[in-house]
């Protein structure tokens, strides 16, 4: 990390990997605490990360300023190490956990997409197209209550959405649509789209980690009955591995990097404003690698145990980074009211996909949620329902979801921006 001939510290460093280290291991401690059967498991390092972004990421960025000598200039820099530093956690997290949900879903994946293929495409539609008209709705309402300029509430608002939904290529595309305006320059809407999606990313994270975890219990549902049910609706392909196979490395990790690598790089294409951004390229890549195993007579899938250890690991470094970022822009830009506009985005779409994949499209229970955390884009609640479903074929729904709503969010993101402008 050299800047300017500028070295970070030792100091620095051994401060940010406590930081990290703190925060998963007093995370960890919080998501044990169960209430009448709930709890926040992993997303109880996302409150930690949370709380230590409100009330430290100013003295953790302080640790990081460098000292600039250029000719008779001599001053302090502050360079954005820690943003920057959390967002290589973030983006390593994401990596570790979308690769591995696609590898564990990939045996299943094609048998379950092909007997549910128009039931994913219309819920994730459903609950983007709710989500997008729950927006839609409250930009009306503050423009005619509040009296604020349509273009900053637009940007506010879609930045909520993007929150709500957890989702960074909505919120990517939101800042990329915006234009400047007699009122507002495109940096400073840029800005409002930045806070907005901030201020909900808190509810968007935790609304769904519980909606996944307190509807079994509220529908009475037996967990182990609801397994069979996914099994016989997501029938496992028979492994193709066989004694001889040609592996890499005793855990995979060569083939988990190989994909992981390629995904990355699948994801960076960009069309337009839309890609399919590092989590869809790594998803993809993995469902299919995952799904054929092996290429003549090498083995391409990773251990089961090293999968499970990288999924918890990833979702683990993500919450971290994501959370510390944003509890520092909570608290700078909270206002209840949007605090309330992100609530109603996150509920209102994941309740009307939840009846509609229940009483229209007839989903068992596992299928409909694990669909409703794909519909959502929500990375955090797909780690919870695998814990309280106990299989990993939830994972299966999610990845057939996930694509249809991320390319649906994105464009609806774009088109109330313009509708706003």
């Amino acid at each position: 990390m050299v800047l300017f001939g500028g070295l970070l510290s030792i100091k620095a460093i051994v401060f940010l990997t406590f930081s990290v280290f703190t925060i998963a291991a007093v995370g960890y401690l919080l998501g044990r605490v169960t209430i009448n059967g709930v709890s926040l498991g992993t997303a109880g390092v996302f409150i930690i990360a949370l709380l230590f972004g409100a009330f430290f990421y100013t003295s953790l960025g302080e640790q990081l300023v460098v000292k600039v000598t250029h000719e008779s200039l001599e001053h302090a820099l502050k360079v954005p190490y820690v943003s920057n530093a959390l967002k290589i956690v973030e983006n390593i997290g994401l990596i570790l956990f979308v690769t591995s949900v696609g590898f564990i879903a990939g045996p299943s994946f094609f048998g379950d997409l092909k007997k549910n293929f128009k039931s994913y495409i219309l819920l994730g539609l459903l609950i983007i197209l709710v989500g997008g008209i729950s927006c839609a709705a409250c930009c009306l309402f503050d423009i005619k209550v509040f009296g604020r300029p349509k273009e900053e509430v637009g940007a506010m608002l879609v930045g909520l959405l993007s929150g709500s939904l957890t989702s960074t290529p909505a919120f990517s595309a939101a800042k990329a649509t915006v234009v400047a305006s007699e009122r507002f320059t495109a940096d400073q809407l840029e800005a409002i789209v930045a806070v907005g999606h901030g201020i909900a990313y808190l509810f968007g994270v935790i609304g769904v980690v519980l909606f996944v975890q307190l509807v079994p219990k509220f529908t009475g549902a037996n967990m182990e009955d609801e397994r069979k049910k996914l099994s016989e609706s997501a029938p496992e392909a028979p492994s193709k591995l066989v004694g001889g196979e040609l592996e890499f490395d005793p855990f995979g990790f060569c083939a988990f990097s190989i994909v992981a690598l390629l995904g990355i790089i699948i994801g960076s294409f960009k069309f337009g404003n839309f890609s399919l951004t590092t989590t869809g390229g790594c998803l993809i890549l993995s469902l299919v690698f995952g799904h054929f195993q092996k290429f003549g007579n090498v083995s391409v899938m990773p251990h089961e145990s090293t999968l499970k250890v990288f999924r918890e690991l990833g979702l683990m470094f993500f919450l971290i980074g994501a959370g510390v970022a944003g509890g520092a822009s909570f608290v700078k830009y909270f206002e209840w009211v949007y605090f309330i506009y992100g609530i109603i985005m996150t509920l209102v779409p994941m309740i009307a996909g939840f009846f509609f994949a229940r009483y229209v499209l007839k989903l068992n229970l596992l299928n409909n949620l694990g669909s409703i955390c794909g519909g959502m884009t929500s990375t955090p609640a797909l780690g919870t329902l695998i814990s309280t479903a106990g299989t990993e074929k939830v994972a299966g729904a999610y990845a057939s979801t996930y694509p249809i709503a991320l390319v649906a969010v994105v464009i609806v993101s774009q088109l109330l921006i313009i509708f706003f402008r």
